[in-house]
This record gives structure tokens, C-alpha cells and sequence, in this order.
């Protein structure tokens, strides 16, 4: 048997990876296709912090971690074909589902931009859960990163996972609505929908961890060997709000909160998102005691804080005098369509209690960001227009 990590080569994959490698004696198979590092490249970005090749990424694993249990393999989970292999050799009892295309920004490009986007994702996760039942595999724990991108923006503390419904009187627990405002969240949300069906078709155990914004440039793992970095992007289509602005705060641009930046959104640190991720694989609880296996369908709100735009920015101006950075926060017309001064609640006592609590809060995730980006400032620099929205040409 084996643990499964697909979008292992990403910025949450591979940190997850390490950590379940740590606490389990089996297998810990990791699957990339390599597609984050040529869709950054494509819009022209690139990691701030440098990422090793797989090959020097599993050796430094083994000599500084002594993790000897990681593989790799190279896949596509859009092909059916590889997906079927994929569990027939390894055998899974848990997979950890990370691989997606995973920004709004870059899926709003274009038509052709959002089609793959959606196929991409989509079609990933139906050929895990179809690969799972017709290969008779249907006990095996499937953990999939969504997003909280798929509740959209009501005016309403947000429940983790389900909502009660009255309509002429009568009530009904129900899915939370797909009220996604992206292409990319989107399919968020249909995969919400087809894992819950996935559950109750073929009795698939699912845990659906829904991803908030997160921060930090690693883990206690990834900081071991610059060859366990994980990957660091900072611009405008793949670097979430908190990376972007601790990036031109870095090279001296003024950090630009589009409209009224009064909007609170979910924020969530690195280390706090492994740590859950890898509990529920690993099967322990928030005392590292062993924790029964799942046999239901449960959503994660996989936040620790709901944060302002503004907040986010006050804080890295904050923090930056901590590095001789003098930073200014800009206001500039808002590219998105928004409400500029929502204020979201959502609920997380599931997550919490994974976890016991939260390890890592705002303020210290922005000074881990800067005191690593400053080692990087050249290429930070180099990229500093790929923070604001931009024309790409054909070749990107």
C-alpha cells in the first residue's frame, strides 16, 4: 500500500509530500506532470526562490531528511490510461489530490485559457474517482484540495461545508451553492459536487479540504536544504495577494491594493495547511494520536483567519522596516469584479481541531517572506512588471 500526492511539484504539494513522508513508513508516491513551472513560465514569471529538479529534490530529501520512502512519477491525470496504471501499481490507500491549475487570474486570460483550466481540473479529478470504483478500490481515503473560492461572497458567516435550506416551510441540509466568481474557481466547484457523488455512488471516503489564501515561503522541512525549497511566485496571475505585495515590497514597489481593499478574504500559513493536510493522511489527530479511518464525506474549512486587503498591506509596510525596505501602499483601480468592502466570515472549527489551532499567524508568515525574498531581490527585480495585469504576447 501507498500514499498517493498528485501536484507534487507545486508550492502546497511538495511540502505536503515531505511531511507524510515523515510521519508514515509507507510508500509515498509523488505525481507531477510539471505543468506549474511551464505555466509560469508562459506568462512570463518565474519562482522568486529557486526549485531544484525532482531528481535533486528526492536525493536531498534522503540525505538531509532521511526520507527514502518518496518516488516519483511523471503523469498526466487527464489520461485515463496513466490514472489506471498510476493505482494498479501502487495501490493506494490514501491520495492526496493537489494537482490542478490553480489560478483564477491566468483562467480569466482567454477562452482557450479558461477551456484548459476546466478540462485540466475536471477532468483530473473524475478519472482519480472513476479509476478508484472500476478498479474496485473504492476504500481508498481521497483527500482533494478545493478552494474557499467556491463560496464566493455572501452576506452570511460561511459554514463549513453545508448549509440549511427552508423553502415553504420545510427545511433540508444542503450543499453550499457554487457561487464561484472565476473560471478556475469554478471548477472548484464541480469538483465539490462530483466528489460528493463520488461518496455517495460508490461509497469513496472524501475529504474536501477547501483551500484559503496561502502564505509563507516553507515548512521546517522545505527549509532543511535549498534543494527542498518549494516554489515562490509573485506575480500577477500566479502569486496570491500576500506574496505579491511582500515581492514589491521587496523591490521597492509601492504594493498595489486595487480599489478600497476593504474586503476580508481567508488567509491560511503554509505550514498550517501541511500540517492539516498531512494529518488526514496519515490518519492522526491534533495530539498525534491515531485517528479513526474515514469512511464519510467531510468538508474542511482550511482557513485560520479571515484578513483584510488593506491589513495585508498595512502589515507588510509594517514588517518591511525590519529589513530597510521603505514601502508605500497604492491604491489603483480594481481589475476584478468585487465588492471592495465585503467583510467574510467562515467558519473552521473542523480545521482547528485538525490541527489544534493555528502555529503560524500573519504577521510572522510576512517576516519568514521577506527575510527570504531579500536574498532574492535581483530576480524579484527582473520581474517587477509581471505584478500588475498585462498584454501577453503569443509566445506567452
Amino acid at each position: 500500500m501507498s500514499v498517493i500526492v498528485t501536484g507534487a511539484d507545486g508550492y502546497l504539494g511538495w511540502p505536503t509530500a515531505l511531511r507524510i513522508a515523515d510521519r508514515t513508513d509507507e510508500r509515498v508516491v509523488l505525481v507531477d506532470n510539471g505543468g506549474r513551472r511551464e505555466w509560469v513560465e508562459s506568462v512570463g514569471s518565474t519562482s522568486a526562490v529557486p526549485i531544484a529538479s525532482m531528481e535533486d529534490r528526492l536525493a536531498a530529501a534522503e540525505e538531509e531528511l532521511g526520507l527514502a520512502n518518496l518516488s516519483y512519477v511523471e503523469a498526466d491525470l487527464t489520461d485515463r490510461a496513466a490514472i489506471d496504471q498510476l493505482l494498479s501499481v501502487h495501490e493506494p490507500d490514501t491520495i492526496v489530490h493537489a494537482a490542478a491549475q490553480p489560478s483564477a487570474p491566468y483562467s480569466q486570460i482567454n477562452g482557450e485559457r479558461a477551456n484548459f483550466t476546466q478540462h485540466n481540473n475536471m477532468q483530473a479529478t473524475r478519472n482519480l474517482v472513476w479509476g478508484l470504483e472500476e478498479a474496485g478500490m473504492t476504500d481508498t481515503h481521497l483527500i482533494e484540495t478545493t478552494t474557499t473560492g467556491v463560496y464566493g461572497a455572501p452576506e452570511f458567516p460561511i459554514p463549513e461545508g453545508g448549509a440549511v435550506m427552508e423553502n415553504d416551510g420545510d427545511r433540508d441540509d444542503v450543499p453550499f451553492p457554487a457561487m464561484a466568481g472565476s473560471w478556475y474557481h469554478l471548477t472548484k466547484s464541480h469538483d465539490a459536487a462530483n466528489l460528493r457523488l463520488a461518496h455517495d455512488q460508490f461509497g469513496i471516503p472524501i475529504s474536501d479540504v477547501r483551500t484559503a489564501i496561502t502564505y509563507g515561503t516553507g515548512t521546517e522541512e522545505t527549509e532543511a536544504h535549498p534543494d527542498l525549497a518549494t516554489r515562490f511566485d509573485f506575480d500577477y496571475y500566479f502569486g496570491v495577494v500576500a506574496h505579491r505585495f511582500c515581492a514589491q515590497a521587496v523591490a521597492g514597489y509601492p504594493m498595489t491594493v486595487y480599489g478600497k481593499g476593504e474586503q476580508r478574504k481567508p488567509f491560511i500559513a503554509l505550514e498550517d495547511a501541511v500540517e492539516g493536510l498531512a494529518r488526514l493522511a496519515v490518519g492522526a489527530d491534533a495530539d498525534d494520536d491515531p485517528a479513526e479511518r474515514p469512511d464519510d464525506h467531510v468538508v474542511y474549512n482550511q482557513v485560520t483567519r479571515a484578513i483584510s486587503i488593506v491589513e495585508v498591506a498595512q502589515t507588510i509596510a509594517d514588517v518591511s522596516g525590519e529589513f530597510d525596505l521603505d514601502v508605500a501602499v497604492e491604491h489603483f483601480e480594481n481589475p476584478r469584479d468585487e465588492d471592495e468592502t465585503h467583510k467574510m466570515e467562515i467558519e473552521n472549527d473542523r480545521y482547528a481541531d485538525l490541527i489544534g489551532g493555528q502555529s503560524t499567524d500573519y504577521e510572522e508568515g510576512v517576516r519568514q517572506i521577506l527575510g527570504d525574498l531579500v536574498e532574492y531581490q535581483d530576480t524579484v527585480a527582473a520581474h517587477e512588471d509581471r505584478f500588475l495585469p498585462g498584454v501577453l504576447t503569443d509566445d506567452e
